[in-house]
């Protein structure tokens, strides 16, 4: 009866380690680099604060608007604001007056 022997070979002891290897390198290059790695989550958050930033900017001009269309269409129309409103829009003012438009920084 014939039996065969097989030489241990040296890179048979070393493939299953060097494919682990490969494995954790590929995962552990994305789990930083990858679209949702660490990078990615520092450059969500940089962009949830920006944006939220910008929504309170907006928030707070609207409830001016808000407040402005109310002074304006409540029944009880103020005629100030009516006055303020048409020269701004039409950049006019009487002959006998001086007119200084405050800009706010919005």
């Amino acid at each position: 009866m014939w039996t065969r022997h097989h030489k241990k070979r040296r890179l048979g002891r070393l493939v299953v380690p060097l494919l682990a290897v490969a494995f954790l390198s590929y995962f552990g290059y994305h789990s930083i680099h990858g679209g949702y790695g660490l990078r990615a989550t520092e450059e969500f958050d940089r962009q949830i604060a920006e944006r939220q930033s910008r929504l309170n900017a907006l928030t707070e001009t609207r409830k001016t608007l808000e407040r402005e269309v109310g002074l304006m269409s409540d029944g009880s129309l103020e005629r100030d604001m009516l006055d303020e409103k048409a020269r701004l829009a039409l950049n006019m003012s009487r002959s006998d007056e001086i007119v200084i438009f405050h800009y706010s920084a919005n």
